[in-house]
């Protein structure tokens, strides 16, 4: 666990049944700037601030990306190509892939930019399987299966890494899925993605999808070739858990979006995944960077942040409180940095390039005064505390650094 010292940490989460962790490490997608980008509340961004976000997940160590729906029009693809080419010439580490419809228009768009970049793209072609899906669209299962199989085959033939996504895998039918993910391993797909594309799954269905997913490859003799990945959607609240059933169960790439942004409520929150991940052992990754990619994604999407966000709002390592405060305090001034970042917070402040914040309100004590004058070289006279205390205690809120200053 990411919390080590036990003599003064008891971990429950330790105790009893604990699942086995998979002993190869999961890897990551971000989905921020294509599913991401489908919130009805964001803002595109521009490509420059596009471009950063691709570098901010790169230096997070995210092993791929999706840039774009090739398919989506002419600016699209622009920046697509742009983004590839970014990331080609930069050396970055990250992958780029692209969404694909499973339709040739699509597909060859992609094809496209792999030839003029001379970078490999992978494809994820994506289709609906779930019987509401099918009633709705008036398709049949030979309908699907011939999508399936000629995307894979265009792909494959053009030389990108073929992905085979089925949408609402969820609510698809045990059959339907059988038939698919062997037409599109048979075609020469490499990676069949399961999604939860309305946000219906628990823990226990991510589970079970993934196992039998799983289960199915290895009994088409293909799984040292064909990975299987979790896509998660958050309408129900169980987006994080979900993915990390699924991570549990075996999947072998977990999707997600920065601040969880994306259709209707959100996707799985990748700031989220990294840090629970990180406190599970299953990820060494360098998250110092984390809280200012998220403020870049804020800001180029014009997404506010909560101030009670997990780990990346304003209020996340700030407490105002009198018995927290002076705890976080007394083991400062004992110099042990460790223990101040933990004795009231789960998440280690300075993991994501924060720390742990004294303010001063209504249910602050004079600790929390002294400390906040001090950490400004203000000598915190008897008289200074006992005024901007006695101003904290008349009001409702946190007082601002400007209030407290007026009253000094």
């Amino acid at each position: 666990m990411g919390l080590q010292r036990p003599e003064i940490i008891h971990d429950w989460n330790l105790v009893g049944p604990v699942p086995d962790l998979p002993s190869r490490p999961v890897e990551l997608h971000d989905e921020t700037l294509r599913d991401g980008l489908q919130s009805p509340s964001v803002t595109d961004p521009e490509l420059d601030a596009k471009m950063a976000i691709l570098r901010g997940l790169d230096a997070l160590e995210i092993e791929s990306a999706d840039v774009g729906l090739p398919g989506a029009g002419e600016r699209a693809l622009a920046e697509i190509e742009a983004l590839v080419r970014m990331v080609r010439d930069e050396a970055l580490r990250i992958r780029p892939t692209v969404a694909c419809r499973t339709h040739p228009l699509d597909v060859t768009a992609a094809l496209a930019v792999q030839e003029r970049t001379g970078v490999r793209l992978e494809a994820m072609m994506f289709l609906g399987t779930s019987p509401i899906r099918q009633v709705a669209e008036r398709w049949d299962e030979a309908h699907l299966e011939r999508l399936t199989r000629e995307a894979m085959r265009l792909a494959t033939q053009g030389g990108m890494a073929a992905t085979f996504v089925t949408e609402d895998t969820v609510r698809s039918h045990p059959a339907t899925l059988r038939r698919l993910f062997t037409a599109a391993v048979e075609e020469g797909a490499t990676c069949l993605i399961v999604c939860d594309t309305v946000g219906h799954a628990t823990p226990a269905g991510a589970r079970n999808l993934v196992r039998w997913t799983k289960g199915l490859v290895a009994d088409l003799g293909m799984a040292d070739r064909v990975t299987v990945d979790w896509h998660g959607h958050n309408d129900r609240g169980l987006a994080l858990i979900n993915a990390l059933a699924a991570y549990e169960e075996g999947a072998d790439r977990l999707h997600g979006t920065m601040l969880g942004i994306g259709e209707r409520v959100g996707n799985t929150s990748m700031d989220q995944l990294l840090v629970n991940l990180q406190l599970l052992g299953a990820s060494t990754r360098d998250l110092s960077g984390l809280y200012a990619l998220a403020g870049l994604v804020s800001r180029a999407t014009e997404t506010p942040v909560p101030g009670n966000y997990p780990v990346l709002g304003d209020d996340a390592f700030r407490t105002a409180t009198g018995v927290h405060a002076a705890a976080v305090i007394k083991a400062r001034r004992q110099g042990d940095d460790w223990l101040a970042d933990r004795v009231y917070s789960g998440v280690p402040a300075r993991w994501v390039g924060r720390e742990q914040e004294i303010a001063v309100g209504f249910m602050s004590g004079a600790s929390n005064v002294r400390f906040w004058l001090e950490e400004r070289g203000i000598d915190p006279t008897e008289e200074r505390v006992r005024r901007v205390l006695e101003l904290a205690k008349g009001t409702r809120k946190l007082l601002t650094e400007e209030e407290i200053r007026d009253v000094l």
